[in-house]
């Protein structure tokens, strides 16, 4: 099923007006959503990559991650839900979900395809919202999954050009 039409949001996915890494989140999450997010990639079977630094581990528990020193570095979770789309989680704090998108990974229909997947089953798993915001645009999404409306939706309206 397609939630979005590519020829409808591909303004959205403009490099140079998005960013190439726009930011992805959860807000008003918690310990337990972090580990529900852990969880659903394991079942998925993703493949996945957590590091500390330059050095891969095993994916601890979410509050053994969340519950670091202030001035540790901060871990990283890549998650590819495919093969050619990558998501990168980083463990900022404990009450949003974080991660980056590559858009030069999502060009076309069939990797916006991929993205809306990516983002229902994380809004799915913690009944909650999964908002794109431009990179560097805090708070300002564009689109994102909506519980009421148990699909990805347009937040805001494309410009014509």
């Amino acid at each position: 099923m397609t939630d979005l039409l590519w020829d409808d949001v591909k303004y959205f996915f403009d490099l140079d007006l998005m960013g190439s890494l726009p930011d992805v989140r959860v807000p008003n999450a918690s310990v337990e959503d972090w580990q529900a997010v852990l969880d659903l990639v394991a079942e998925k079977g993703w493949k996945y990559q957590y590091s500390e630094g330059e050095t891969v581990l095993a994916v601890p528990r979410a509050e053994a991650v969340l519950s670091r020193p202030a001035d540790a570095e901060c871990p990283d979770l890549r998650v590819w839900p495919t093969a050619d789309v990558l998501a990168i989680f980083r463990f900022h704090a404990d009450d949003e979900v974080d991660f980056d998108v590559d858009l030069r990974e999502l060009q076309g229909q069939g990797r916006l395809d991929v993205l809306c997947d990516f983002l229902r089953e994380i809004g799915r798993r913690l009944g909650k919202p999964v908002l794109m915001d431009p990179e560097g645009d805090h708070g300002h999404p564009v689109l994102g999954f909506d519980v009421e409306a148990d699909r990805v939706v347009l937040f805001a309206d494309p410009q014509v050009r």
